[in-house]
């Protein structure tokens, strides 16, 4: 058996007709940038997230990028991120002038934490971007309290966790602002680069709105109020969602059903999965388990036609490009990033491929002939070869 690590495929399959039908009359429109497909999106997707305004943007990177500029991050503003993320964190604060300050995370569930954000807040800091990675919310009633007592801004990085809840509230209304990308992989992904902001301040709406189409308010192409660029959401993604996003409670919810899946399918393995807290309701965009001999198994697993992923292998306080930052030791973040895997994850994975998957590994581990968990934290090594 096969089992690919993300099937598109059969996603598109359900949905190929709307698809062709939508593209159809866009192309007879010539309606490609903004107008009412744009506009339905944006009223859909913020009904959804439980928000009073949607942006849509190009991607997910500049959506971060201009909610940080418009809660006014100035330069040398630093920004509380966790050290395990995808990089685009990081350089969405750079971008917006800002300093990031990684720290470190919980061990069960690989999230920044309350104490985490107190312990690094200083005089500087303007905000946080709390990151529901891999699809879980973060505890957001305990990091708002702690952002609010400091008088600091919070920003949900919620690429990941479409749909996903904490204390049955959707991620996206949880903060100040928020941005979610729409990449193809993503749970609700576009054919291309997309990516929206919500938000229920209406001023922030606004700036965010001018920021991504040169600085130009609503119906005045030739004023510009200030300096802004090209990072609109065009019309053939927004009408690709709005088809996409009727089915995506359906599609959580058999991702859902794999996770459990998995979680049987693993019990008693030498692997451990990520914990979900009980008051969050995942996403489950990704599968994650944690092992110590990770590589070994990785390249077992591929020989068995099991494909998958690492997110992510580098720590972003190791990567080349904020070595500058000299951030202190994240014991748990780079003792996790050389022990996380992530399994095949899809709303059409079988139940037949994950036990293939689950297999798998126990024939690994036969052939390993040795235990695997262990998350212990090991002393840190600042060098070259601890950021490979």
């Amino acid at each position: 058996m096969n089992v690919c690590f993300l099937d598109l495929r059969s996603m598109h399959e359900e949905i190929a007709d709307e698809i062709q039908e939508v593209w159809s009359r866009i192309c007879a429109q010539c309606s490609f940038v903004g107008a009412e497909y744009v506009g339905q999106f944006e009223q859909q997707w913020a009904d959804y997230c439980g928000t009073a305004y949607c942006v849509g943007v190009a991607d997910g990177t500049v959506g971060l990028e201009l909610s940080l500029r418009a809660l006014g991050i100035r330069p040398g503003d630093e920004v509380i991120v966790p050290g395990n993320t995808f990089i685009a964190t990081a350089e969405a604060v750079v971008k917006a002038g800002g300093v990031p300050v990684f720290i470190d995370v919980d061990p069960a569930t690989h999230l920044i934490t309350a104490d985490g954000v107190a312990a690094a807040i200083t005089p500087r800091t303007a905000a946080v971007v709390v990151v529901h990675l891999y699809g879980q919310p973060a505890d957001m009633d305990a990091i708002r309290a702690v952002a609010i007592k400091a008088g600091i801004a919070v920003v949900e990085d919620a690429a990941q966790a479409h749909g996903a809840t904490w204390q049955g509230k959707r991620v996206g209304g949880l903060s100040d602002i928020a941005s979610f990308s729409f990449y193809p992989g993503k749970n609700l992904g576009a054919f291309g680069d997309a990516g929206a902001v919500v938000t229920n301040d209406p001023a922030l709406a606004e700036r965010v709105r001018l920021m991504s189409n040169h600085g130009r308010p609503p119906n005045s192409p030739h004023l510009h109020e200030l300096v802004g660029g090209t990072h609109r959401l065009d019309a053939l993604q927004a009408a690709i969602l709005t088809v996409k996003l009727k089915r995506l409670d359906a599609w959580n919810a058999a991702r859902e059903r794999a996770a459990r899946l998995y979680a049987q399918a693993l019990a008693g393995l030498p692997v451990e999965l990520v914990q979900v807290a009980d008051e969050a309701t995942s996403s489950h965009h990704l599968t994650v388990i944690r092992t110590s001999h990770r590589d070994e198994l990785r390249r077992l697993l591929a020989a068995e036609n099991v494909a998958t992923g690492i997110h992510y292998p580098i720590p972003c306080h190791l990567q080349k490009a904020f070595r500058g930052l000299n951030t202190p030791p994240l014991p748990m973040v780079e003792r996790l990033a050389g022990r996380i895997l992530s399994l095949p994850m899809f709303p059409h994975i079988s139940e037949a491929q994950i036990r293939h998957v689950a297999d798998a590994i126990a024939r690994a581990f036969d052939r390993l002939g040795r235990s695997g968990v262990g998350v212990a934290v090991e002393p840190h090594d600042p060098s070259p070869a601890a950021a490979r």
